[in-house]
């Protein structure tokens, strides 16, 4: 069965590693073949990656976009160990996108690595909350 995409202006997609804009109209199409590919909504590029869970999420894609991922996998292994030495509170959800990654299943590995993204996000945000009440006072 085929999936359907729909692309928004302007949105970016790859597909098996092309790197694809669509034009300044919405458009849909559908893929009839097995292929990698991810929305400009679930990449983050290199320049982006300026936090410890930002870099594991952008090894993931690399993992995932890969036509030999093992020294990608190599690579997230150091950081998730470094990640978990750091800030132990993100283990559980570094044990989970460990198993999505050694069982091979590595789209659902970078959705994990968003989630982590979002709560390393949130804790940020957290943490600056009683900084910027105290500089009020």
């Amino acid at each position: 069965m085929p999936l359907r995409l729909e692309l928004k202006p302007l949105e970016r997609l790859i597909i098996n590693g092309a790197l694809i804009r669509n034009g300044d109209r919405r458009s849909t199409f559908l893929i009839e073949t097995q292929c990698k590919f991810l929305r400009e909504s679930e990449i983050i590029t290199e320049t982006e990656a300026d936090t410890a869970c930002k870099q594991i999420h952008l090894t993931l894609t690399v993992i995932y976009l890969a036509d030999d991922p093992a020294s990608g996998i190599d690579l997230f292994f150091q950081q998730a160990a470094e990640l978990i030495r750091l800030v132990p509170a993100a283990a559980a959800q570094i044990a989970a996108i460990a198993e999505a990654v050694e069982a091979g299943t590595f789209y659902p590995a970078i959705k994990l690595g968003r989630k982590l993204v979002e709560w390393e996000s949130a804790a940020l945000a957290r943490a600056a909350k009683p900084a910027e009440s105290g500089a009020a006072a």
